[in-house]
C-alpha cells in the first residue's frame, strides 16, 4: 500500500489522531478533504448555528491553506445539514463569505438526522494547483 500524503492544519493534529482519520489526503493531483464541522479547539460543537458554519469554513480553510490552496481551487462540495428545512437560510447566508468567485464548484446538499452533535458539515475535493 502506498504511503498516504496527509495534510494537517496547524494545531489540530492531535484532534484528528484521537478520532482516527486524516483531515485531507493529496492523491493524483487532487486534495480530498474530510468533512469539516464547526468544532472548537477541543473538538466540541460550537452551539450557535451561524458561528458553527463559520467555524466549519475556518477549519476547512486552515486545511486548504496547509495544502497551498484556497476555496477558489475547490471543484466539488458536499454539505450535510441537520434539519435543512429550518437551518438552510441561516447556513446559506454565511456561505457567500467563504465560497469564492464564480464559476462556483459543483454542490451536493444532503439533509441528515445526525452529525455527532453538529448541525453542518462541509466536505470538498480540490484540484491542486500545478507546480
Amino acid at each position: 500500500m502506498n504511503q498516504r500524503n496527509v495534510v494537517f492544519p496547524p494545531g489540530r493534529q492531535a484532534l484528528y489522531e484521537r478520532n482516527r482519520y486524516s483531515p485531507a489526503i493529496r492523491a493524483s493531483g487532487f486534495l480530498f478533504v474530510s468533512g469539516q464541522v464547526g468544532s472548537r479547539e477541543d473538538g466540541s460543537p460550537e452551539p450557535d448555528l451561524e458561528a458553527q458554519v463559520r467555524l466549519a469554513f475556518e477549519n476547512l480553510n486552515a486545511i486548504l491553506k496547509a495544502a497551498s490552496c484556497t476555496f477558489d481551487d475547490v471543484a466539488d462540495v458536499t454539505v450535510f445539514m441537520v434539519d435543512p428545512q429550518t437551518t438552510f437560510e441561516t447556513i446559506w447566508k454565511v456561505v457567500p463569505e467563504y465560497w469564492g468567485h464564480a464559476p462556483h464548484p459543483t454542490l451536493t446538499a444532503v439533509g441528515v438526522t445526525w452529525l455527532y452533535g453538529f448541525q453542518f458539515e462541509i466536505k470538498v475535493i480540490v484540484k491542486l494547483p500545478e507546480g
